[in-house]
């Protein structure tokens, strides 16, 4: 069983290396944001063909939101799962 600790410990830090580079992702990709002109409101809303900048921030904006720090929590949650071993929430 010591040698499936090993394995375990193991995949745990590679699930926490890939956490690292999605965070950097998610950094990067937050710097790229703060870096883009926010649009005004008339142009940012149902326009048919948005200009560049106003197209990469809602892409980033939800990428961001949908997928890039979900897959961090989750993938953090996974690095600290213990089977049988309660998270701490709402104990």
């Amino acid at each position: 069983m010591a040698d499936d600790a090993g394995v375990e410990e193991e995949i745990r830090a590679k699930i926490r290396a890939a956490v690292d580079k999605q965070d950097a992702v998610r950094r990067h990709l937050e710097e790229t944001l703060a870096g883009l002109p926010v649009p005004p409101p008339e142009e940012a809303q149902g326009e048919e063909d948005p200009d560049f900048p106003t197209e990469a921030r809602s892409t980033i904006e939800c990428v961001l939101h949908d997928e890039v720090r979900p897959a961090i929590r989750k993938l953090n949650d996974l690095a600290d799962y213990r089977p049988g071993v309660a998270s701490g929430e709402g104990s």
